[in-house]
């Protein structure tokens, strides 16, 4: 009977998309708490600062394995930066947590496609 596991780098990737996932989940949380803050009349507050200091890191988290889902955070980050209305940086930052976490979610499935190795489990 055969199982399947991953490989070392297979491992690796895949705890640095786990770890992504759950940055993106607390990015999208700030996220939706501005937009709450905008829809009662209150302002962004603190979440742009909050967004490009916890993206960052995840920038640089990703750099090294997933250079293309870093750029689109680092896009991300530019977008919060520019000018424009609190509505379209809302819009932009709902539109950018989407596709990075569509992208993160792709980028696991290929790793474990491309890194799976098979294992033999004996019959006891």
């Amino acid at each position: 009977m055969a199982g399947i596991k991953l490989d070392g780098a297979g491992v690796q990737k895949m705890k640095t998309l786990e770890e992504a996932l759950a940055t993106m989940q607390q990015i999208h949380g700030i996220v939706e708490r501005m937009a709450l803050d905008v829809k009662n009349n209150r302002g962004l507050g603190l979440g742009p600062g909050q967004i490009k200091r916890i993206a960052t890191n995840l920038q640089g988290q990703l750099k090294g394995q997933f250079g293309l889902i870093a750029d689109q955070v680092a896009a991300m980050i530019i977008g919060m930066g520019r000018g424009g209305g609190e509505q379209g940086k809302i819009r932009v930052c709902r539109e950018a947590v989407g596709q990075i976490r569509t992208a993160l979610e792709i980028n696991a499935s290929k790793v474990k496609k491309d890194h799976a190795v098979e294992i033999e489990i004996s019959p006891d």
